[in-house]
């Protein structure tokens, strides 16, 4: 036995022996002392009770036999110290099976738990999508494997602050986790340099242990999808962009900037042939100036031999085919392809800066240039169409020469065919006269034209018989009444006599005609009124004559000048009225503008308008000043003003001032050379028949004969003689008469706009 449990059952026997002798709450507390005292000391729970058992018993026996009743308490009082010994090692035994409980709880969570990690790290994973984990502050803290395929960077380099390697400093900014946005698609920059689109969506979550905000999301791959929008957007904007293009030049006036801006080039260059021996046309948009390989110089008016040579080798390409330059390098300075099916036109497109080009931007330019290709053959096809109409409106809307003072136009309404029902024309007759026929047939677009044509030539063989004004009406409606589509065709039909200064006039329900006295508003002329064309049988076409006054303005049009939309009738005829008072010093070509653009509506003329303008020959012009040549200049102005009243055309007016100045200026200085008296004048007269103008200067001076070398000077006879078509100079009686005079030319008139876009050069 050691010395330990020796001392420590001695010690438990005197306890045990007082307890029995006086049982109390102090001997309890004593015996269980001794209980925790066993447990320091590691005292065998057999030792105790064996020692405990062997003490009880001796008690028992060493009590009196005298009264055996008492026996059973001695017996208590000893299980009670006992126990209470007993209780501290019980205490400690449970303490120890809780522990022990709970350590196997804890070490089976333990393992739970390390075993859920390494399944979430393997279901992370085994994700197609990239997984991440964000802390509060953007941080990315942890990555799989697929975010590194994507992105270029893996799980190894983490953590990645805030800005993320990937992200693109000029690119958009990321939206804030968790506040602005769970679903986003950013653009990034891959590790190996690729630009990728990336879908990203992210959920907020909180731990446990210690409440901190965390984010988690994935990443998916959308740059396939985001090519694809983008070509549809680019190529949906380019569309829209030549969708209201109708000629060549629209196309790609509006084409080219959609096509250079979508696919990042600094410039775009067109090359078109018209034949196999002529030079190209060339269409640029943006700056060109010359790279390296390419020899394209920086004047877009031009290119050199290498840069038509590169272009003229794209267009004999497939078409639908494309190809870099410089061919076969890592990085391109821009694309030539051809442009349509027709091997005459090719496209070069110049990059900012050289860069690779990837197979989605193959795609992209593909899908762009055919689109522009379709819009160039469509327009072409505008453009054939064009020149059809054209050629047939010239057939019928009348001569192309007019009569001088004369203006004629022909607004469509009805791009691109620019061919309609309206319809004017000019007829010089035998006796002087002039008839004007302007009419509107019903309907538009080429059945109208048809129909126009017919009647066109109806009336024009009718005047040149010597039809009057209602006889010319009265024989149209039987015309009218065997063409299918003439019915209720209006017409105004008028015969000017400028020399005896009268206008006859017939109008088959059409709009009246507005004569315009100088410098007084126009009135209606509102006589020989009558139904339209083959709508009522009748006996006889009314007409009407009407004084032409000298310098007066005639116009005649048809409906689509004045027919508008929610503007009254009377308010368009007052503002026809209006401008004529106001252009009696201009030529009938700048009436009939004015009189245009102070009707246009905002969105142009919704019907064809026809209009025909005539200006009578002003009165003749007289002008008596003093021989002086500070009287020049207002000379020069009033001669300047009455050839505008006289429908002279500025460039001959100019001619024709500068000759009489010359001769004024010859009075002056000549045959007043000994000194002008106050009296002594310088007289101008100016007058024009149906075809000329004659222009006579005269003084009382005297006559002074050219020298045989007049030096730097005295080219004054020679300038007049240059710039007029007669000269005469008479010189035998007092003073001197200088005669000039001029035809007036056929008027060179346009018989419809013409084609839209002639400027080749885009600007861009």
């Amino acid at each position: 036995m050691s010395t330990v449990l020796a001392e420590f059952l001695d010690a438990y026997a005197d306890a045990l022996r007082r307890h029995l002798a006086a049982p109390s709450q102090d001997s309890l507390s004593e015996g269980y002392d001794l209980g925790r005292r066993a447990l320091v000391e590691s005292i065998s729970l057999l030792d105790l009770t064996e020692n405990h058992f062997r003490l009880a018993t001796e008690a028992e026996q060493a009590q009196p036999r005298i009264d055996p009743a008492p026996q059973p308490r001695i017996a208590e009082t000893a299980l009670e110290f006992l126990l209470q010994t007993l209780a501290a090692l019980d205490i400690a035994t449970r303490g120890y099976l809780d522990g022990t409980r709970r350590y196997e709880q804890q070490r089976s969570r333990a393992d739970d738990l390390a075993g859920r990690d390494a399944f979430r790290t393997a279901l992370v994973e085994s994700l197609q999508d990239g997984f991440f984990v964000a802390d509060a502050r953007g941080t990315i803290v942890e990555v799989n494997s697929a975010f590194g395929a994507l992105t270029g960077y893996g799980p190894a380099d983490v953590p990645y602050p805030v800005p993320h390697p990937w992200s693109l400093p000029a690119g958009p900014r990321y939206p804030d986790l968790g506040t602005e946005a769970l679903r986003f698609v950013l653009p990034i920059r891959h590790r190996d340099g690729r630009q990728l689109w990336l879908a990203v969506s992210t959920s907020a979550l909180v731990k446990p242990e210690n409440n901190e905000l965390i984010y988690v999301g994935t990443i998916r791959d959308v740059t396939a999808e985001h090519d694809a929008q983008a070509r549809d957007q680019a190529a949906s904007r380019l569309a829209t962009a030549v969708g209201a293009a109708t000629s060549v030049v629209e196309v790609l006036a509006v084409g080219l900037d959609e096509l250079r801006r979508t696919v990042g080039a600094e410039s775009a260059v067109v090359t078109v042939w018209p034949s196999r021996n002529a030079d190209p046309e060339v269409y640029v948009s943006g700056s060109v100036e010359q790279p390296s390989g390419t020899g394209v110089e920086t004047d877009p008016a031009a290119l050199d031999h290498s840069a038509r040579a590169l272009l003229e080798r794209a267009r004999r390409r497939p078409p639908r085919s494309l190809f870099a330059i410089p061919e076969g390098a890592e990085s391109s300075e821009g694309i030539v392809a051809p442009l349509g099916e027709t091997g005459d036109a090719a496209l070069w497109l110049r990059f900012a800066a050289p860069r690779a080009i990837s197979a989605a931007d193959w795609t992209l330019f593909s899908l762009l240039i055919g689109h522009l290709s379709l819009a160039v053959q469509r327009a072409r096809n505008f453009d054939q169409a064009r020149a059809t109409s054209l050629t047939l409106q010239r057939a019928m809307l009348g001569p192309i020469e007019l009569p001088p003072r004369f203006s004629v136009h022909y607004e469509p309404a009805l791009p691109p065919l620019e061919i309609g029902g309206d319809w004017y024309d000019v007829v010089p007759l035998r006796d002087g006269t002039i008839g004007v026929v302007v009419g509107d047939c019903v309907g538009r677009g080429l059945s109208a034209a048809v129909v126009m044509g017919q009647l066109r030539s109806a009336g024009r063989a009718l005047l040149l018989r010597g039809a009057g004004p209602a006889q010319l009406l009265a024989e149209l409606d039987t015309v009218a009444g065997r063409i299918p589509g003439a019915m209720c065709t209006t017409v105004c039909a008028a015969v000017l006599d400028p020399v005896r200064g009268v206008v006859r006039y017939s109008s088959a329900g059409h709009m009246p005609p507005i004569l315009a006295d100088v410098d007084k508003p126009g009135r209606l002329l509102e006589g020989g009124r009558s139904v339209p064309l083959a709508t009522f049988d009748m006996p006889r076409r009314p007409e009407a004559t009407t004084a032409l006054t000298p310098g007066s303005t005639l116009v005649l049009f048809t409906d689509g000048l004045v027919e508008q939309r929610g503007v009254d009738i009377d308010d368009s005829f007052a503002k026809i009225a209006a401008v004529l008072a106001d252009t009696a010093g201009k030529l009938p070509r700048e009436v009939a503008d004015a009189v245009l653009s102070r009707l246009r509506p905002a969105a142009g003329y919704d019907d064809d308008v026809a209009m025909v303008v005539y200006r009578q020959p002003p009165a003749p012009l007289r002008l008596d000043v003093p021989a002086d040549a500070d009287e020049l200049s207002g000379m020069r102005r009033k001669l300047k003003a009455w050839f505008a009243a006289a429908a002279v055309p500025h460039d001959l007016a100019s001619d024709l001032v500068a000759a009489a100045n010359e001769a004024c200026s010859n009075s002056i200085e000549h045959a007043y050379r000994n000194g002008a008296a106050a009296t002594e004048r310088v007289l101008l007269s100016a007058e024009c028949d149906t075809e000329r103008v004659v222009i006579e200067v005269t003084d009382t001076g005297t006559w002074k004969p050219r020298s045989a070398d007049p030096g730097n000077r005295g080219r004054g006879i020679d300038m007049m003689r240059a710039l007029t078509e007669e000269l005469e100079i008479d010189h035998n009686g007092p003073g001197t008469r200088v005669r000039m005079s001029i035809t007036l030319p056929a008027i060179k008139s346009p018989v419809a706009n013409p084609l839209r876009g002639t400027n080749r050069r885009v600007a861009g």
